[in-house]
């Protein structure tokens, strides 16, 4: 999606977004809430950076760029260590699902570096397909292809991020 010039078709173009970008807040934060906090801080970052948006990738893209940063900077903020006499009052099954989920987030940050890595249009396939949680459909709509294509590139970027961790060991 291109920006046309204007205030109105920019902020009209931001709202079409909105519903994609609070599924993709709620991926992150995995509660309704903070996914609604994140997006709605997402879209006012992006409002006041607008100027910045070149174009290189679809405004999709860019809004759940700015929201993953915004969360990956939220996240180091509340991720201040805690003194050990803090967490002796946790029960063990508590820190062994906190454990997992370190983990778990681990991996996530793992395929994101990985993704970064990858050329376009596998990067943005996969981005809008697993965090934007869009159909293949609306995938092709986006880059005006069919859904076969959108299908065959994001199982291909699928493949390409599997196969770059295999390299590196990581599973």
């Amino acid at each position: 999606m291109t920006l046309k010039k204007g205030k109105d078709n920019i902020i009209t173009s931001l709202q079409t977004e909105y519903e994609a970008v609070l599924r993709y807040a709620l991926f992150l934060t995995k509660d309704r809430e903070s996914a609604s906090e994140l997006t709605q801080e997402t879209f006012l970052k992006a409002m006041n950076s607008i100027g910045s948006f070149r174009g290189d990738s679809s405004l999709l893209t860019w809004l759940c760029s700015i929201a993953r940063n915004t969360w990956i900077n939220d996240r180091k903020l509340a991720h201040r260590s805690v003194p050990v006499s803090e967490t002796e009052d946790i029960p063990d099954d508590r820190k062994a699902a906190f454990d997992e989920l370190i983990a778990q987030r681990d991996m996530a940050m793992k395929i994101h570096e990985v993704l970064h890595e990858m050329p376009d249009p596998y990067k943005e396939v996969f981005t809008l397909r697993i965090f934007g949680e869009l159909s293949f459909k609306e995938i092709a709509a986006l880059f005006g292809k069919s859904e076969n294509w959108g299908n065959v590139t994001f199982f291909r970027a699928k493949k390409m991020i599997i196969s770059k961790l295999i390299q590196r060991g990581i599973i």
